[in-house]
């Protein structure tokens, strides 16, 4: 295919024309939604477990397969190999998952470590696989004090860089110990209707992406290094 006369840095042959029939869903889609869930306590009586968990049972009711990652004994990232039997079972959740909740309290402004320390054990790549990219993402943050944002601003940025569908709505929950009885669940609020269409959201967008995030992640930059590398490589045989 002859240089597009208008577009002569693009290679055509590497252009994809995007279609509503490549948007189709590809593969079997007929197990529930996979979500996988992150809290970032080590506390007993932890919120953003509390909250994670009943986050959880708001989508089980819709009818996802939860699966909630406990962070206790994850050692810090470099302190021991990638082998590690919690970085293991973390990882392999991250490669099941279609959606995920990453939900940390928030501390000195920021999220805590043992939230980023799980983040950072999820590679961008595995070999050719990319442990995270095209999931979804819902974020949600517990504060001790009066309502902020900067945890939930912080987890889209890192959601982002994981190449991670991150959806619109989010939750903080301020002055989270009034927020939750002695058994650790939720009072009927404001917040809660908030955490039940944040679920609601995450839930139908993860149906939505679902057998289309390959097409949706396929770039095209990434195919033209790929046909450079190519190219390089059939050079190197002559």
């Amino acid at each position: 295919m002859d240089k597009l006369s208008d577009l002569p840095n693009i290679q055509p042959a590497l252009l994809d024309l995007p279609t509503m029939d490549k948007l189709a869903p590809a593969g079997d889609m007929r197990h529930p939604p996979r979500i996988l869930m992150l809290y970032g306590s080590l506390r007993e009586r932890s919120f953003s477990r509390f909250l994670t968990e009943e986050a959880a049972r708001i989508l089980e009711h819709f009818g996802a397969e939860v699966k909630i990652f406990d962070p206790t004994e994850l050692p810090m990232v470099g302190a021991v190999p990638e082998t590690h039997p919690k970085v293991v079972e973390l990882r392999e959740l991250c490669l099941w998952s279609e959606g995920q909740v990453w939900c940390s309290p928030e501390r000195h402004g920021a999220i805590t470590a043992v939230m980023k320390n799980q983040i950072d054990w999820i590679p961008l790549e595995m070999g050719a696989i990319r442990p995270s990219q095209g999931r979804t993402l819902a974020v949600m943050q517990v504060c001790g004090g009066s309502q902020s944002f900067n945890v939930v601003n912080t987890l889209r940025l890192l959601g982002r860089w994981m190449r991670m569908f991150t959806i619109p709505n989010q939750s903080s929950v301020p002055m989270a110990y009034k927020e939750f009885d002695e058994a650790g669940r939720m009072r009927p609020s404001a917040y809660y209707d908030r955490v039940v269409d944040v679920m609601e959201e995450l839930f139908k967008m993860t149906l939505l992406m679902r057998g289309r995030t390959d097409y949706l992640t396929d770039r095209y930059s990434e195919r033209n290094e790929r046909a450079q590398k190519a190219i390089n490589r059939q050079i190197e045989k002559l």
